[in-house]
């Protein structure tokens, strides 16, 4: 078993649509060959259209349009059986992983006091635990290659309060001390870790939101925004050029940081 020669290899969690879909088609333009991770189905909580499997193998064919290997598989970040069968194929198949971007999340909206015990642990499962799940099982095939990126999305709610959003503010400062964390135990292995916070991004998700809410997609973008620059808010192929910068050798010192997507949200 050898690194395929055609250019390395990024495994993407919650990679059919949305940010996960606009980071695998930007890096295989970057000559990256791309596994493509997603639960592809919709599930109890928050209960709006995750991925589907139909997304995953129209992703698959656009990456072969590109001229890049793609290899999708349905699974969810929860269950350890799913990652490990995605794992071992793409180390048996691709050799290894230069870089894993660790985008599946889910968000809602939640007052406190009307949050129930499972919606809790739901977030948390898949926005905290979900990437230490997956990770784990990644970093061995890093640490044997001595090289590798890690990219946490983790969001604007990682680094302040968000209202009526606290269990998904918990989830995501969680992701942001264990990039931190991990970025100075990986260091000697040569492995970089970075999370980025985007404020509001137009995907799939966002439509979600809003139809839980009642309202439409730009109406919950700017409830959280505030932005300095006047959009509502930032496209996911923003988010995936931050991420083809972050795991280039472009950014080759940065790592235990937190880079910030917000358009000058933060700033206030």
């Amino acid at each position: 078993m050898h690194k395929d020669p055609e250019g390395k290899v990024a495994f993407i969690t919650g990679a059919a649509h949305g940010q996960g879909r606009a980071t695998a088609i930007a890096l295989a333009k970057q000559g990256v060959n791309i596994v493509a991770y997603d639960i592809a189905q919709t599930i109890s909580y928050p209960g709006y259209e995750l991925g589907s499997e139909t997304e995953l193998d129209k992703l698959q064919e656009d990456c072969r349009e590109i001229g890049m290997r793609c290899r999708a598989f349905i699974g969810d970040v929860r269950v350890d059986d799913d990652i490990q069968r995605a794992v071992n194929f793409t180390k048996e198949d691709f050799g290894g992983v230069d870089i894993l971007f660790n985008n599946a999340g889910i968000c809602a909206y939640g007052p406190v006091l009307e949050l129930k015990e499972e919606e809790w642990d739901i977030m948390i499962d898949i926005n905290l635990k979900g990437p230490w799940m997956v990770a784990r099982r990644i970093i061995p095939l890093m640490i044997s290659q001595k090289s590798g990126v890690i990219i946490n999305n983790s969001s604007i709610a990682g680094l302040r309060g968000m209202n009526r959003l606290s269990h998904y503010a918990a989830s995501k400062w969680g992701l942001t001390g264990l990039t931190k964390s991990w970025a100075i135990e990986l260091a000697p292995f040569n492995i970089r870790v970075i999370s980025i916070h985007p404020t509001g991004v137009n995907t799939p998700m966002n439509d979600g939101l809003a139809k839980l809410e009642g309202l439409n997609p730009q109406e919950v973008a700017e409830r959280s925004a505030g932005n300095l620059i006047n959009v509502p808010w930032v496209e996911a192929e923003d988010v995936a050029h931050a991420v083809v910068f972050l795991s280039s050798d472009q950014s080759r010192y940065l790592t235990g940081s937190q880079y910030v997507l917000d358009a000058g949200l933060l700033s206030r």
